[in-house]
């Protein structure tokens, strides 16, 4: 596929060298210009490119840049075709994003998207942390490969989204439509805890919408004090220890 990748931060970068080592031509681009974007990110055979440029001509448009910024890159995404699947990674932090009423007040997170894109998206790779996402790939048929959740709507998006997670080695496990995507939301069993394609169901199922808020933030309390700062994500070991204590 033909794939822009909006956000080179700690899961964009990941994604850009995983999909262009699987074969698809994947421009990446970032808010402060192509020649900010590390070589590292490159190595696999992806390019460069302005905002502009990434979404154009292109069969998948994934955005990696935290939510609060997402309706800056709207008016960006509203000059893609309607049939380009465009593909959210991000999540709510209200440290970091802002409180947001409609999510505080329930929505799920991904709806708020959609309602900020004007269009239909799907959502993945927003429950695996960074170091697992860049460390815990395995080929397909590996024991106890990771799987990652898909929510959407269109046929279309979810079954681009689930290829290219099998692309960046996880198994990708649809959990339905957008509307039920507040189950791989931080604080949820399933957010962050590397379960298999067989644990997903179940951790899925046992998600309490009203306790997800008090969770999250309490791994966020918990991260804070360990690393000393805001922006530091932990390393994959504790991270996963800690939220398979808190959230499942």
């Amino acid at each position: 596929m033909k794939i822009g990748v909006l956000g080179v931060g700690h899961i964009g970068k990941t994604l850009t060298q995983r999909l262009a080592a699987a074969g698809h031509q994947v421009k990446a681009a970032n808010s402060r210009g192509p020649h900010t974007i590390e070589a590292d990110a490159l190595s696999t055979g992806g390019r460069a490119v302005t905002a502009a440029e990434a979404v154009e001509d292109v069969d998948v448009v994934i955005l990696s840049i935290p939510l609060n910024r997402l309706p800056q890159v709207a008016p960006l995404i509203a000059d893609v075709p309607v049939d380009t699947v465009v593909i959210d990674t991000s999540n709510y932090y209200p440290a970091r994003d802002g409180r947001i009423e409609a999510i505080d007040a329930g929505q799920a997170e991904s709806l708020w998207v959609t309602e900020q894109l004007g269009r239909p998206i799907a959502k993945t790779w927003n429950a695996i942390g960074s170091h697992s996402f860049a460390a815990k790939g395995k080929p397909a048929g590996s024991p106890d490969r990771v799987a990652i959740p898909i929510a959407a709507d269109r046929d279309q998006d979810r079954k681009a989204a689930m290829a290219l997670v099998e692309d960046t080695g996880f198994d990708a496990f649809d959990a339905g439509a957008l509307a039920d995507s507040w189950r791989q939301q931080p604080g949820a069993p399933c957010y962050c805890t590397d379960l298999t394609r067989e644990e997903m169901p179940g951790a899925l199922a046992a998600a309490e919408a009203e306790r997800l808020p008090k969770r999250r933030d309490l791994a966020v309390a918990a991260i804070q004090e360990r690393v000393g700062d805001a922006t530091t994500n932990p390393d994959a070991e504790y991270g996963v220890r800690l939220n398979r204590a808190l959230f499942v």
